[in-house]
């Protein structure tokens, strides 16, 4: 894969309703995690972090209200006619419990309506759920190269605070409720980046994607498999040696981790079968501590948090692995790097 640079973000989440709003929660570990109108099995209110919208839309024109906000946001600052930029638009897997129907088929068009606009022919809908957003890179890699393009938008939406998709997550036992302490909290978000090719000079300290990789895991969080990891560390393997670097030379981690406990195994596992050196600190951010989980909005909610890092000087170090990873195995793996100062 040829290097794509990150330029722009735009982000409206349970935190906040713009990128520089919701970054400066999650930096702070602020979160907005409230009742919500669904109650568990115990009687009690679900908790979750909704996103703090004027009104209280429904289906899919909520997942509109919600990643137009953020297109807008990522967008505004650019000169370039949006016919000139594909998008590659992230949704929920088609598997996934309480998925709105007729998503594929609805959402690009009401988001194009809304905007006012039309995206480039090349333009997609993506629904493979948290890896969607890595599915997008690669695919804007090959666009650049095929179609000479300048600029790709890569937006993600989704909500789990639905009925159909809290109940079937409660009846697996992986919501957080009061009967389950190994669980996650529901959230939602709407989030965009504007990527560039490598040709594109901009003004701005902004992130590199130097290499990504897929895998996939036949233990699933539903499987009594026993878990190795093997499918994250075939893809950070295959996002490593894209990139040509190794684990010694990344400096830390963001992730989709929500709060269960499977995906923090998975991801111990993965680094103590890889990583052959010595690291005095290689931490790990997971920005569902705040924002819940987002499902297909949040490789771009990452991308935008490591931007604003950057840009902001409070990273951990130049270069960073990104990973996530589906509920059905499979795995995607990314490494950025940035220019700046590093810590700040």
């Amino acid at each position: 894969m040829s290097d794509i640079s990150i330029l722009a973000t735009g982000m409206v989440t349970g935190v906040g309703l713009n990128a520089p709003a919701s970054c400066a929660a999650i930096r702070c570990g602020i979160s907005n995690f409230q009742e919500t109108r669904f109650m568990d099995k115990g009687g009690e209110w679900i908790i979750g972090s909704e996103a703090p919208l004027e009104q209280p839309w429904r289906g899919i024109e909520k997942l509109v209200q919600l990643v137009v906000r953020a297109i807008r946001e990522c967008l505004s600052d650019l000169k370039e006619p949006a016919e000139k930029i594909p998008l590659l638009l992230c949704v929920a897997e088609k598997t996934r419990p309480g998925r709105f129907a007729g998503l594929d088929d609805e959402l690009m068009n009401r988001i194009q309506s809304d905007l006012g606009i039309r995206f480039h022919g090349r333009s997609a809908v993506i629904p493979q759920g948290k890896i969607a957003g890595a599915i997008a890179i690669d695919m804007a890699s090959k666009l650049f190269k095929q179609e000479r393009l300048q600029y790709c938008l890569i937006a993600g939406v989704d909500t789990y605070l639905t009925a159909g998709t809290l109940s079937a997550y409660e009846g697996e036992e992986r919501l957080l409720t009061s009967k389950n302490s190994n669980g996650f909290i529901p959230g939602e978000a709407g989030a965009a980046v504007l990527i560039g090719s490598s040709n594109i000079a901009s003004d701005k300290s902004g992130i590199t994607c130097h290499g990504i990789g897929f895998g996939n895991e036949t233990a699933t969080i539903s499987s009594e498999e026993p878990l190795r990891a093997g499918g994250l560390l075939q893809a950070i393997k295959a996002a490593l040696s894209d990139s040509g670097l190794t684990m010694a030379d990344l400096d830390y981690r963001i992730t989709d981790l929500n709060g269960e406990q499977y995906g923090f195994k998975e991801a111990s596992l993965a680094l103590t079968r890889i990583l052959r050196v010595r690291k005095e600190e290689f931490d790990i951010w997971h920005p569902a501590d705040c924002i819940g989980e987002v499902g297909a909005a949040v490789v771009p909610c990452i991308l935008g948090v490591a931007l604003t890092a950057s840009r902001k000087k409070y990273s951990l170090g130049k270069r960073i692995l990104c990973h996530f990873g589906n509920d059905s195995g499979e795995r995607a793996a990314m490494i950025l790097s940035y220019s700046g100062n590093g810590r700040g």
